[in-house]
């Protein structure tokens, strides 16, 4: 799979990702996690507008909103001591936020492997990442279908 077929934004923090070592890939996922947008208050005030992510570890809540130039916002929750779910989420976020929902739609299931991170993150946790783009996908794909 090359990047080419990636999103630009994605590509480059897989690039960012790639070009560190294994402790400092870490550190960047950290640092992602710091950085992840908090819910704007239609979401904050209403937590069951958001759908859960139990393949995640940690508690993870998601929502997807497509304007009608069907670019996509994607919203995330996860609390401040799930710092490996709020970077995956973070990853997602600036990696597909604002793309066409027909790019991330097309955004293959396994780009998470070339983070570079299974040596260092357990397989449940990277399931958790594949399933919030699932999830990510599924939305886009119900909320086009019913417009």
């Amino acid at each position: 799979m090359s990047d080419k077929a990636l999103p630009t934004p994605l590509a480059e923090l897989i690039t960012d990702f790639q070009e560190l070592g294994e402790k400092d890939r870490l550190q960047l996922l950290l640092e992602l996690s710091d950085e992840l947008p908090d819910l704007p208050e239609r979401y904050a005030d209403h937590p069951e507008l958001l759908e859960p992510v139990p393949e995640c570890q940690s508690p993870l809540f998601l929502t997807v909103e497509i304007n009608e130039d069907e670019n996509v916002a994607l919203f995330f929750s996860a609390p401040p001591e799930a710092p490996t779910t709020r970077g995956f989420a973070n990853i997602l976020h600036t990696g597909l936020n604002g793309l066409p929902a027909q790019e991330i739609l097309g955004v293959p299931d396994t780009f998470t492997e070339q983070l570079g991170l299974t040596q260092s993150v357990s397989m449940l946790r990277m399931r958790g990442m594949h399933a919030m783009l699932g999830r990510v996908k599924r939305q886009i794909s119900e909320k086009i279908a019913a417009a």
